[in-house]
């Protein structure tokens, strides 16, 4: 199944677009065990999200044992609903060779729906991702941390035909999307000016929106941004998707942290079904 269509899918039965990142930071954590702090986040969770994005940071810091972790979670994901997108959020990219590994790695060993990837490399560093047609590959476009403008701001010669790199990484977007209609982005909500010049030129694609929540993105400004989502019509694309990680699985630090999160991730839902949905 096309990713696109597995994504639209998912979002329709669960009535959701709400991607929860689950990035598990010992420091942060009641329990000491990531897959079991993991797996009660998804059995409380599982029937609100359209998504779980894992961030390999969190699982490579604790060697072999968090390796064994990351793996675990995909596969007890795909036990529980096989319906639920998952994301590897993993922002790869390598010489051509090398990223031909790591695709291998994380859509045939770890069974990812989904992955993040960096185009630093060019479209040489990513074509190995995109030849998985099947698999949905969401560009780093626009970062959410403010220091990212020293060169994703970087000021172009008009003969670009756009202001910023970032918008003319866009543009590429768009060519490398024509191929096999697998191509999303990652923009951070933080930069909500820039989603819109973004919005422009690559409107048909995915959005990744990370930022939510603990790091300051206003999820109204988004769905202004971007638009509602028609749920009577069959899309090219399901138009952004808006993870949240800190703010789920870490709205408590007691034993009752999955019920906890529980009741933010229908927080989440409850706050904006009625801005982005529509039925006709």
């Amino acid at each position: 199944m096309e990713f696109s269509t597995k994504l639209e899918n998912i979002v329709k039965k669960n009535l959701s677009i709400l991607t929860v990142g689950l990035d598990p930071d010992k420091s942060k954590m009641p329990i000491e065990d990531l897959f079991e702090f993991n797996k009660r986040i998804i059995d409380s969770t599982i029937d609100l999200v359209c998504a779980y994005k894992p961030n390999f940071a969190f699982y490579e810091s604790e060697g072999l044992k968090g390796i064994k972790s990351l793996y675990d979670t995909v596969d007890y994901i795909k036990s529980k609903n096989s319906d639920v997108i998952t994301i590897a959020d993993a922002k790869r990219g390598d010489i051509g060779n090398t990223s031909k590994q790591y695709a291998y790695s994380i859509f045939e060993n770890m069974g990812f729906d989904a992955v993040t990837v960096n185009p630093y490399g060019g479209e040489e560093s990513l074509q190995p991702f995109f030849e998985y047609k099947e698999k949905g590959i969401f560009v780093w476009c626009r970062s959410s941390n403010p220091l990212s403008d020293e060169l994703q701001k970087l000021k172009l010669d008009a003969s670009y035909g756009v202001e910023y790199f970032y918008e003319y990484l866009a543009i590429l977007l768009n060519r490398w999307h024509s191929t096999n209609n697998n191509v999303g982005l990652v923009a951070g909500a933080t930069n909500i000016d820039d989603i819109k010049r973004l919005k422009k030129i690559c409107g048909e694609l995915t959005y990744l929106i990370p930022g939510i929540g603990s790091q300051g993105g206003d999820i109204d400004e988004v769905i202004s941004s971007l638009g509602k989502i028609n749920l009577s019509l069959k899309s090219k694309n399901i138009p952004y998707l808006i993870n949240s990680s800190r703010s789920i699985i870490y709205s408590s630090n007691g034993k009752d942290f999955d019920n906890a999160a529980r009741e933010a991730a229908i927080s989440f839902n409850d706050n904006i079904k009625k801005s982005v949905f529509v039925d006709k």
